[in-house]
Formats: C-alpha cells, sequence, structure tokens
C-alpha cells in the first residue's frame, strides 16, 4: 500500500506539529487526561518561574527558591543586596511570562534538525533536575519535576526518533501555549498566588516603569506570537535530512 504521506516531508512535519498542537489542546478533555496532563502544567509553571529567577542571577541578583503550588500557580522568589533599578525589575517581572515563549520557540526550532533532537531532550531533562535540588522548595515541585526528568531522558535514551521528535515538538507548543494561556494573568494587575496578593507580572511593571499593565501585556503577547509564528515557519521549512550533502552546480 503506498504511502500517502512522504517521511520527512513538509506534509508530515506539518502533521506532526498539528497533533502535537491538538493534543496539548483536547488531552485534559479526555478520560484520565487531567492526570496525564497535570506533570506538563507543572512544568509550564516551571518555566514561567524559572525565567523570573535566571533574569535576576543574569541582572546580578540572587534566585533564592521556587514554589509551585498544587493549582499549577507558582513563584520565584529573588533577592536585592541593593534597591534595583526600575529597568531591572521591570526586566525581571517580564522574564516570566517571555520564558515559555522562548523555549518554546528555541524546542520548535530544534525538532527541525535531526541531531538535535535527542541531546536538547537529554539536557532539558538535566537542566530541570539540576534547578529542583538547587531551587525547587515545595512538595508539588520536588514530587513533579524529577518525574517529568525521568520521564524525558527516558525517551531522549530509549525511545524512537519519531517519538523523541515528537515529544520536541509537543513540549515546544506546550510551552507557547502555555504563554498564551496566561492571557488573563497578564491583563490583571495583581493577583493572589499561594493565597498571597500580590502584582502580576504586567502590574510589577507598571509600577516600575508606569506604563499601563494592559500596555505590557498586549507587547508581551505580541511579541511571544511573532517568535512563536517565526519558529513555526522555520521549522515546517522544507530541508534535506542532516546526513544528506547536497551540492549544486
Amino acid at each position: 500500500m503506498q504511502r500517502l504521506v512522504r517521511p520527512g516531508s513538509q506534509e508530515e512535519q506539518v502533521g506532526r506539529l498539528i497533533l502535537a498542537a491538538a493534543l496539548v489542546l483536547f488531552l485534559p478533555a479526555l478520560p484520565l487526561g487531567n492526570y496525564i496532563a497535570y506533570p506538563f502544567v507543572i512544568l509550564s509553571t516551571w518555566f514561567h518561574e524559572m525565567g523570573h529567577g535566571l533574569t535576576a542571577i543574569a541582572l546580578g541578583y540572587e534566585f533564592e527558591q521556587l514554589e509551585i503550588y498544587a493549582s499549577g500557580s507558582g513563584v520565584a522568589l529573588t533577592r536585592y543586596a541593593q534597591e534595583p533599578s526600575a529597568i531591572s525589575r521591570a526586566l525581571v517581572a517580564l522574564g516570566g511570562p517571555m520564558a515559555p515563549a522562548i523555549i518554546g520557540s528555541l524546542l520548535i526550532l530544534s525538532s527541525a534538525h535531526q541531531r538535535l533532537w535527542r541531546p536538547v531532550l537529554l539536557g532539558l531533562a538535566v537542566v530541570i533536575g539540576f534547578s529542583t535540588v538547587i531551587w525547587v522548595r515545595s512538595i508539588v515541585g520536588i514530587v513533579v519535576l524529577p518525574l517529568v526528568a525521568v520521564i524525558l531522558m527516558g525517551i531522549a535514551w530509549k525511545a524512537s526518533e519519531g517519538v523523541t521528535r515528537f515529544m520536541l515538538q509537543f513540549l515546544g507548543i506546550h510551552a507557547a501555549l502555555s504563554m498564551f494561556g496566561q492571557w488573563d494573568y497578564l491583563l490583571m494587575e495583581s493577583a493572589v498566588i499561594g493565597g498571597r496578593s500580590m502584582p502580576s507580572d504586567t502590574g510589577a511593571m507598571e509600577q516600575a516603569l508606569a506604563l499601563p499593565h494592559w500596555l505590557w501585556a498586549g507587547l508581551i503577547i505580541v511579541t511571544a506570537a511573532a517568535m512563536i509564528l517565526a519558529s513555526l515557519k522555520y521549522a515546517l521549512k522544507p530541508r534535506l535530512p542532516d546526513n544528506v550533502i547536497q551540492f549544486k552546480q
């Protein structure tokens, strides 16, 4: 029987990404889907809060700990030796909502190159594991994140190349869509997280830089959308496999 879609073709790549997006969107609606999707919800929170923490480190501040709650919300606690500038405070706040879009874009881009599939998945698993030991200080994070790391490591080592690539695409789409799923949070000036009322990320940016939080929310959403679309365009571009060399006359 003749295959309708040629292996490695652009049509197959489009189909895989559509399947990954459909799985991300509809998995919670399937029987037991909420339980299967839950570790990836926690992973999305990890992306977000690590964005805050690593941005603080990049600016010369301390990332003390990361707390993830059973509801899927979380908070990154940072320490400043001296009063940070308004720009620094805004950048740390921006690092959270932008991190899922950045990581999602990188995972989608890496799915376009076969030589990167296993190393990237394995590297992500290692980073999750180390970050759990160094920063995570909540029961949910300590239990769920190592489980996710073990699953990703097992796929990177033992799964077929098709499954490995699909996992990269699934994680990339999931990270990207989780960012857009925060639109209501981004449009809030404050939120209750872990039983505490605090400024939202865009609310913190408003406090630091004066412009209204809804304007920052719009800029974040537009920027993230542009990044994701660019990564998808690159990943779906027709190309030869990594182990094929093309000579042009």
